[in-house]
């Protein structure tokens, strides 16, 4: 029987509401018991039924309406809690990554979804899946490798770790394919988009498929034998091949590997087949095959003479967290660049087969890619999710989210004619909130500067800026016009080194002052500074931002930026910059916080002024969003913060260490995932602070990485009506989802809210959507 569930309603700033849960019902999947720091639970293993993820409301308030007092910070309810450093109170960061997989995979599950939204939520989770494996997987085992036993704060070593990301990645695996062949696959297949097997096809759609193997196809192909003149050839990462053995006129066999290229598309369209209904109503439409089923049909024109036995496809997933060997590089572009040509040639990580495949074949594979056992995984279905993009890319608008147009915030409206951007700013602080607010005006303040006569220079620091990229347009632009214009560029942002380097050589021919990171250290802030001749003023403008200048990720990622002319921020964005471009030993910066000078000091001294205030009777609040909670003394803090009364809300999106409502230790702390339509990826941080509240945004999550080996920008929110913007509006309606929120229980798992099927539940982002959408109205009438 499953517990009850206990709800207690909260005592709140005006506008936020807080609802607690304790743990109901979640499907279990058998686990090794020696694995204390995860749950035994996963609540995205069985879509069937939505009851393993409700949360009752019955109310029960602890507080019986009066104040809360604060409590001492000594443990005393439970006999086995240990101290703050008790891995027992420490949830394992790899298999916590695994539970945000799951929750991604859970949208894909959901039917109340858009039916190409529900497979591009598939796509993801392959695509988180392989990133897993090539960073987190290959730094686990290098350490295996060499010997490593320590644990992490969770307590598990990293042969531990291993072992469970196995038995968790096995039961994801399984049921991401599950969704697609039992509950996607049909549903496109109503809607008149079909995705089936080569042997099914009409004689005629093999027949179109076949020409289009022989004219397009065939060219590509490069068969590669393995024989003892010929040494088993290179596979390479994330590629998708085909084992054929094939046997020779004398009788004898052998083992040939023909890569699937992924510059053509992997799913080829076929000429669809008429409705199968009788009524017409399903939509006449699309058909596709996978392109390996394909490619084995006409194997033969590979292999003239030769008589196919069989071929199955395989997957192959390499390390690619290649370390960056900064200290012994001249030059650190060419550094960057050594690093990724290495990581075509590192170890094997994961080898996908499908189920079908015999043994004989799989051990040829798994001896010469020097893979054990426990590296290799055989799924039933396609593999390399990640495909299925192309199937979300389809122009199907019925089957997507409704579309929507971003709105502009009032404040940017010029009120006089002629009147540009700047005068917009010196008037006020202007927030936007991406994607709700359109992109445009950050776009808008760069070109503005690049044509403005008054402006002198423009600085800004790119971390993923992307393909065809606007900004840097507009930064080429800039230098034509004679601006000073210096960019740092990170090229060590993980799997945008390539597109970095090059928009980097690309600013340096035209004259722009590149800089390439900082040595040890990757800079992963966003922020622009223009520097402005007014009379006989110099005047800077500021952006900062929570997300990337990038102008396509902005319609995808939930982010905030804000535009200001304030003189101490402009004045430490000179300084940030002096400190990224040349030598800097400055230790304090008037406003920001700046990472790995003083953000963490800053940020553990204001939690423990909220605990201050606490004890001394105020009502301490804390409000914090972010990507992932992983750091250790941050955690601690949070815990000393609850032992001692204060109300803490988290909203984390990804990766959470820290576990809540634990009896004495974080009864006070709910932590809250919301996955939805947008990527979250905003960081707010707020502090009641006693009244006088205060709000940060920036780049950092609370991650040690973050904190200590990256240069992140943490900045204010100054004036008081933004504030309660915040409070009131941002963070009282991600506090108030009931449809896309998902609430962490004590062992790790996720639940999701009894309400959500109400007509009256808060869908947080689609409540964004509605205010930019009454922003137009009141614009345009």
């Amino acid at each position: 029987m499953p517990r009850p569930i206990v709800t207690r309603q909260l005592k709140v700033e005006p506008g936020i509401a807080r609802t607690q849960t304790k743990p109901h019902l979640a499907v279990t999947i058998a686990l090794q018991s020696t694995l204390p720091s995860m749950a035994k639970t996963t609540s995205w293993r069985t879509p069937k039924s939505s009851a393993a993820h409700n949360i009752s409301k019955n109310s029960d308030d602890r507080r019986n309406g009066r104040g809360r007092v604060a409590r001492s910070a000594t443990v005393t309810s439970a006999p086995g809690v240990s101290p703050l450093d008790d891995p027992k109170l420490y949830v394992n960061r790899e298999l916590s990554l695994l539970e945000f997989q799951g929750r991604v995979l859970q949208e894909a599950q959901d039917e109340t979804v858009p039916l190409l939204e529900r497979v591009k939520f598939l796509s993801i989770v392959g695509s988180n899946l392989d990133e897993f494996f090539m960073v987190r997987v290959a730094g686990l085992k290098r350490q295996v490798e060499k010997g490593v036993v320590e644990c992490g704060p969770d307590g598990m070593s990293p042969s531990a770790q291993l072992t469970a990301i196995r038995e968790r990645v096995t039961a994801l695996f399984q049921a991401a394919h599950e969704c697609w062949q039992e509950q996607v696959l049909p549903s496109l297949n109503e809607a008149g988009i079909e995705v089936g097997e080569y042997s099914q096809l009409s004689s005629r759609q093999r027949s179109g498929l076949n020409k289009y193997f022989r004219e397009t196809l065939f060219p590509t192909l490069t068969p590669l034998a393995f024989d003892p003149g010929r040494p088993f050839p290179h596979i390479s990462n994330l590629s998708l091949n085909l084992a054929v053995l094939i046997r020779d006129k004398e009788g004898v066999e052998h083992f040939a590997r023909v890569k699937i290229p992924d510059s053509i598309p992997q799913l080829v369209a076929a000429e669809a087949a008429p409705p199968k209904s009788a009524k017409g109503k399903r939509p006449a439409g699309q058909s596709f095959v996978w392109l390996e089923q394909l490619v084995i049909a006409n194997l033969t024109m590979l292999f003239p003479g030769m008589k196919i036995l069989e071929a199955h496809p395989f997957h192959v997933t390499r390390d690619a967290d290649t370390a960056i060997q900064e200290l012994e590089a001249a030059d650190l572009l060419e550094s960057v660049e050594e690093g990724v040509w290495q990581r075509r040639f590192a170890d094997v990580i994961r080898l996908e087969v499908n189920k079908a495949m015999p043994p004989p074949v799989l051990q040829i594979l798994m001896e010469n890619l020097e893979v054990k056992p426990s590296d290799v995984y055989q799924l039933s279905g396609p593999l390399a999710l990640v495909r299925l993009r192309q199937i979300a890319a389809l122009d199907r608008p019925e089957l997507k989210d409704l579309g929507f147009l971003p709105g502009t915030p009032a404040a940017l409206q010029p009120e006089e004619d002629g009147e540009d951007i700047f005068a917009a700013i010196r008037r006020q602080d202007i927030l936007l909130h991406h994607p709700f607010n359109s992109f445009q005006p950050v776009l808008s303040f760069l070109q503005q500067a690049a044509r403005d006569p008054a402006v002198l220079a423009i600085k800004i620091t790119l971390y993923r800026v992307g393909k065809n990229s606007p900004v840097v347009e507009t930064l080429l632009e800039a230098v034509e016009n004679d601006k000073q214009v210096a960019v740092l560029v990170e090229l060590k942002a993980r799997f945008d080194e390539e597109s970095n380097i090059e928009w980097a050589r690309a600013l340096e021919r035209e004259g722009v002052h590149v800089v390439y990171g900082l040595q040890g250290l990757k800079v992963h802030c966003k922020t622009a500074l223009v520097v402005r001749q007014e009379g006989n003023v110099i005047r800077r403008y500021a952006h900062l931002s929570t997300g990337n200048y990038n102008a396509v990720t902005s319609q995808l990622y939930t982010d905030f930026g804000m535009f200001t002319c304030d003189q101490e921020i402009g004045a430490d964005c000179t300084d940030l910059f002096n400190y990224l471009t040349g030598y800097s030993a400055k230790a304090e910066y008037r406003k920001l916080l700046v990472a790995p000078i003083d953000l963490r000091e800053h940020l553990e001294r204001m939690i423990q002024r909220e605990i201050e205030h606490q004890r001394r009777g105020e009502r301490g609040r804390l409000i914090f969003k972010m990507n992932a909670l992983v750091d250790k003394r941050a955690i601690q803090l949070l815990y000393e913060a609850s032992k001692a009364g204060v109300q803490v809300d988290l909203l984390v999106r990804g990766i959470c260490c820290l576990r809540p409502e634990l009896k004495g230790v974080s009864e006070d702390i709910r932590v809250i995932s919301i996955i939805g339509r947008f990527l979250e990826h905003s960081r707010i941080y707020y502090f009641r602070n006693a009244g006088e509240e205060e709000v940060y945004l920036g780049s950092a999550d609370l991650m040690p990485r973050n904190l200590n080996r990256r240069v992140e920008v943490v900045f204010p929110v100054r004036e008081p009506r933004l504030i309660r913007h915040f409070r009131d509006e941002v963070l009282a309606t991600y506090l108030s989802d009931a449809v896309k929120a998902r609430h962490m229980q004590s062992d790790g798992s996720y639940l999701r809210s009894s309400r959500r099927a109400r007509q009256e539940a808060v869908n947080s982002q689609q409540h964004f959507i509605n205010r930019a959408a009454s922003q137009l109205v009141a614009k345009f009438g």
